[in-house]
């Protein structure tokens, strides 16, 4: 899908479900890497992450163009236009955009650093690496092995 293609569905998209016309830029940004579509406050442009449309098609990118038109239009007329308000979640449920794009990047999984008390068996998982030889079990104050 082009940048022109975008506009016309952005403008389509405002018209059919905001009831409001769209007269500001839209288009495709490569350099977003999670987020699926940016409002931007000043120019109040928006930009789409073309890894959307690549990814899950027209439909979900229906959905995050009716999510940065709410931004838009509540913005515009002066109303609670962050996802925190009140304004921001009815309007986003009575066009039917989605609170959130499904992921875009392959998140791998987790790994976790095990470590065991000697004294009272506690199992703690650690993101980085302890010292065991500094560090000691925050229940009992046993000595912690690596497993």
């Amino acid at each position: 899908m082009t940048d022109r293609k975008l506009q016309e569905l952005v403008e389509t998209i405002s018209l059919e479900a905001f009831g409001k016309k769209f007269r500001h830029k839209a288009y495709f940004n490569r350099r977003l890497k999670t987020t699926g579509g940016r409002y931007h406050l000043q120019s109040h442009d928006i930009d789409f992450n073309p890894k959307v449309f690549e990814r899950y098609g027209e439909p979900e990118l229906v959905n995050v163009i009716k999510h940065e038109l709410c931004h838009y239009h509540l913005h515009l007329e002066g109303k609670g236009y962050q996802h925190k308000d009140a304004d921001f979640k009815l309007l986003l449920k009575q066009t039917g955009g989605s609170r959130y794009v499904r992921p875009l990047v392959e998140q791998k999984p987790q790994s976790y650093h095990q470590y065991q008390c000697e004294k009272c068996q506690t199992l703690i998982l650690r993101k980085r690496r302890i010292n065991t030889q500094r560090f000691v079990c925050g229940k009992c104050r046993g000595k912690l092995i690596e497993l």
